[in-house]
């Protein structure tokens, strides 16, 4: 009886399908991961993600393909079941036709995943669908319908923008790929086939990053109010759903609009709170205003702001917290899930409106004594924390704040440290990694961007709910109740929640450094001539000179000025922490902990003479050294390794890899032992003569080959030699060292390539 061989054979088309497979599940399940994580819930979406692709293999093998379409099917609608009862009206959004094709149109045409409510579960609920189905009909070599599945879940995160060019790339050489492998399986290709389809997805690749043709990553939903843009100032003017933290940004000098106010504050444009580690969304959608808003729950000022705009605005400044709105806007005006107004289309120059707003004015010791009772829902949606956010973030966070006793004092000992521990500077690089823990462990100095983005971070790490918030400071002052606001203005800042007070405004940001770039800025537009930089109050204006980070402490321009002064100035703003002593939570006590670069040395700030760029110490605010190299994403890794396959794949279908080692080995010979080196010469010889004449006949011997071929003398003597180290007993090394000689010489004289540095190759 036979031995059973156990040996498998694996058809490499097969092997090569399920392995593209993989690629193209991995492109769209790369965003449900990145969702999942920003909103902490990726070990649940590992586990249901890993559950669908095993139910996939295994229902492959077992079900039929209408059974498990059904499943599929199921799934998904499940999915979005659980996903309705987790959100407010959830059931009425899904039999209202008109909103659930609203929110359809608008995930179609760019709204990223990230900015719906309840992400995580969102993420959670899609995954199984379109993962079982692909995995199943793959399994069960229908690539074709695996395909379909795996690239309607690709292309919707290409159409809500979540799906960069790397991920897009990446997507579609795996569904090229599949069905490619997928039909050389069918039809028996083999290892040549599977080269040939290999070799094509490495040119698509080349030939996509050269020629920039994939979509995604610059989608613009279509939802009234504007789309988001590429720097602070254009989200503003975008009314933008998500504020990227760039690298260096310069501000416009222009006027934007003017502001008649009882007293300054700062004009307030929109909030944030989903933080991705890179950048920050607003979750929630828009609601129709409907003639008053809610006021904030503690103590109040009331300010009515009448604003003129002086170029064209996608935004509704407004002092926080608005609750009425008049003039031609308001009939149409939204307001936005964090409070803010927002004008239905673009606002033209020369448009005004009227706010009333009630400003926050509660005191350090209500602040300080206002507890941790926080409501549910906003614990739950401003404490949220990348699961990827390293952990030296808030294990500094605790350090630094040790001695605080409150949420207050937690955020007065963060604000001051920011304030005094970082340069200002709009010159910067964008970190690699988390925005926070580059600032506060590799970076010394950054922009208001990156001061608001760290402190609602490391808030957020202990406990304390906080958004990043955007909108406009004060401005120049033109008379006793009006200022005139410029595109430099633009700014970010940190809103912190106090149960029965509400959202109060903190800004780590040093005002000194920042005020004196501003100033630069509108020196050089003024002496440029530039236009739009003033209006008529404003020509006859000088240009203020700027305070330093202590003066402008004390007069409140960072909102955070001492308590009970005598005489308030004029440049006090509204509605900001109302600072005073924090007593023993300063965070100069003990120093500052270990590993954090650019601390300054006996709690002493960034000087407030700034250079033109905006750095404190007028420098470009780059790094010395050489540049450091990019690290490569997963996706850019995943694409060179399939590039490089496909390479090699092209080099063994060309033979070119057995050329060059035959040119090799024809060139250059091994010493051994005497009559190997013969036999090895001969063989040579034997080739270089095939390549010339023709090969040795079966049973012809070397010297009838010889002869027949009328071979000269030099190849006869090494025949010679052969024969005597074949037949004869064996030859010497100094025969042996001759035949090689002889070789190599007709070698050389044949060969295709040039003798470099006297040898030949």
């Amino acid at each position: 009886m036979s031995a059973r061989s156990t040996s498998v054979d694996v058809d490499p088309g097969r092997a090569l399908a399920l392995g593209t497979a993989g690629v193209l599940t991995f492109a769209y399940a790369s965003v449900l991961y990145r969702v999942s994580d920003v909103v902490g819930v990726s070990g649940r979406f590992a586990l249901v993600f890993g559950g669908a692709v095993l139910a996939g293999v295994l229902c492959g093998r077992y079900l039929g393909p209408r059974v498990a379409l059904g499943l599929g099917v199921g799934l998904l609608a499940l999915g979005g079941l659980w996903y309705a009862r987790s959100i407010p009206e959830g059931f009425a959004l899904l039999v209202s036709v008109n909103r659930f094709a609203a929110d359809v149109t608008a995930l179609l045409t760019g709204l990223s995943v990230l900015q719906v409510v309840n992400a995580g579960v969102w993420a959670v609920a899609f995954v199984p669908a379109p993962t079982f189905l692909l995995w199943y009909f793959a399994v069960g070599r229908r690539y074709a319908l695996a395909t379909l599945s795996g690239g309607s879940a690709l292309g919707l995160f290409v159409l809500t923008g979540d799906a960069g060019a790397p991920l897009t790339l990446l997507g579609m050489v795996g569904a090229v790929g599949l069905v490619g492998f997928g039909d050389l399986e069918r039809h028996g290709g083999g290892l040549r086939g599977a080269e040939s389809v290999a070799a094509v997805l490495a040119a698509m690749i080349v030939v996509s990053l050269l020629v920039s043709v994939v979509p995604g990553g610059a989608s613009d939903p279509i939802l009234p109010g504007g789309s988001s843009g590429g720097t602070l100032e254009a989200n503003l003017l975008n009314a933008g759903e998500r504020v990227q933290v760039l690298g260096g940004i310069s501000l416009s000098p222009k006027v934007r609009f003017s502001v008649q106010s009882e007293q300054p504050a700062y004009w307030r444009v929109g909030a944030y709170d989903r933080y991705t580690g890179n950048d920050w969304y607003r979750t929630g959608g828009v609601r129709q205003f409907n003639g008053s808003l809610a006021e904030p729950p503690g103590e109040t000022q009331p300010i009515e702001q009448t604003y003129r705009l002086e170029t064209e605005l996608g935004v509704m400044p407004a002092a926080w917290q608005p609750t009425n709105v008049e003039g031609p806007p308001a009939d149409r005006a939204r307001v936005t899930s964090t409070g803010a107004l927002r004008p239905a289309g673009a606002l033209s120059e020369g448009t005004s409106y009227t706010v009333r707003s009630e400003v926050p004015q509660a005191s350090a010791a209500d602040l300080r004594t206002a507890g941790r009772e926080y409501p549910g829902p906003i614990e739950e949606r401003y404490t949220q924390l990348p699961a990827s956010t390293p952990e030296r973030v808030g294990q500094f966070t605790t350090q630094l704040t040790a001695n605080a006793e409150s949420p207050y004092q937690t955020a007065r000992v963060i604000e001051r440290w920011l304030e005094n521990n970082r340069e200002y500077s709009l010159d910067v690089e964008r970190p690699e990694g988390d925005v926070t823990d580059s600032f506060l462990f590799e970076m010394d100095r950054g922009y208001c961007v990156y001061y608001a983005t760290a402190m609602t971070t490391m808030l957020r790490s202990q406990g304390v709910p906080a958004r990043f918030v955007v909108g406009y400071t004060p401005g120049e002052q033109v008379s006793e109740e009006k200022w005139v606001v410029r595109g430099f203005d633009s700014h970010a800042w940190v809103e912190v929640y106090f149960p029965d007070e509400g959202w109060v405004r903190f800004d780590p940001t040093p005002a000194g450094p920042r005020r004196n770039a501003e100033q630069r800025s509108l020196e050089d537009a003024r002496a440029a001539s530039q236009p739009n930089v003033d209006i008529e109050e404003t020509n006859a204006t000088e240009t203020p000179t700027p305070q330093s980070s202590a003066e402008s402490e004390a007069n409140g321009e960072n909102g955070t000025p001492e308590p009970d002064t005598p005489e308030e100035a004029i440049e006090n703003v509204a509605g900001g922490d109302p600072g005073g002593d924090v007593g023993g939570a300063s965070a100069g006590n003990g120093g500052t902990p270990a590993g954090v670069r650019g601390v300054a040395e006996s709690g002493a700030g960034p000087t407030a003479d700034a250079g033109a760029n905006g750095s404190a110490d007028g420098t470009t605010g780059e790094s010395g050294g050489l540049p450091s190299l990019p690290t490569p994403s997963r996706e850019g890794l995943l694409l060179g390794v399939i590039v490089l396959g496909g390479v090699l794949a092209s080099v063994h279908r060309s033979d070119v890899s057995k050329q060059v080692y035959r040119a090799l080995w024809l060139r250059r010979q091994r010493s051994r032992d005497p009559a190997s080196d013969v036999e090895g010469a001969f063989a040579r010889l034997e080739y270089l003569l095939a390549r010339d004449h023709r090969n040795r006949r079966p049973g012809e011997t070397p010297r009838k080959y010889l002869v027949a071929i009328d071979a000269e003398e030099r190849a006869h003597r090494v025949g010679t030699i052969y024969e005597r180290a074949r037949y004869a007993g064996g030859v010497s090394e100094a025969e042996a060292a001759e035949a090689i000689d002889i070789v190599e010489e007709l070698v050389a004289e044949r060969s295709r390539l040039p003798n470099v540095f006297g040898r030949t190759f």
